[in-house]
């Protein structure tokens, strides 16, 4: 498993999070983030874990216990926010790269043998939500 990084590709022109390629799956502890993670990684060789204080800081850009509401800049930012209600709930995170629909729904088909609070997977103009 690799560790998680913020690259430019994974944002939008105004900085919000909507890596393409990607699924971003959160889980309600790390236990289940970490079962699928091992799971997962037998299909798709770039996975990363996120701890709710990653998905806080990186992804919702929220610095310790601040309460900042994030800008509404449609879809993306609601989701982003979705994201951030679980992190503060202490939901974990997995960001699987998912090049082509076979690769992901082999991937969820192992995703689903955990519990998941909700997924997303990023394509190029749209937002598909993960079941």
């Amino acid at each position: 498993m690799k560790e998680f990084e913020l690259t430019p590709k994974m944002l939008t022109l105004s900085g919000v999070f909507y890596p393409t390629g990607y699924a971003f799956i959160m889980f309600p502890d790390a236990d289940n983030a970490r079962q699928a993670a091992g799971q997962v990684e037998t299909i798709s060789t770039n996975v990363m874990l996120l701890s709710p204080d990653t998905v806080l800081k990186e992804i919702g850009k929220i610095d310790g216990d601040s309460h900042a509401a994030l800008p509404d800049v449609g879809t993306e930012g609601a989701t982003v926010q979705r994201y951030v209600n679980l992190a503060r709930k202490g939901h974990h995170a997995l960001m699987v790269e998912m090049p082509d629909a076979k690769a992901a729904e082999r991937i969820m088909a192992e995703v689903r043998k955990t519990s998941f609070s909700f997924g997303q997977r990023y394509h190029m103009l749209a937002i598909e939500d993960l079941e």
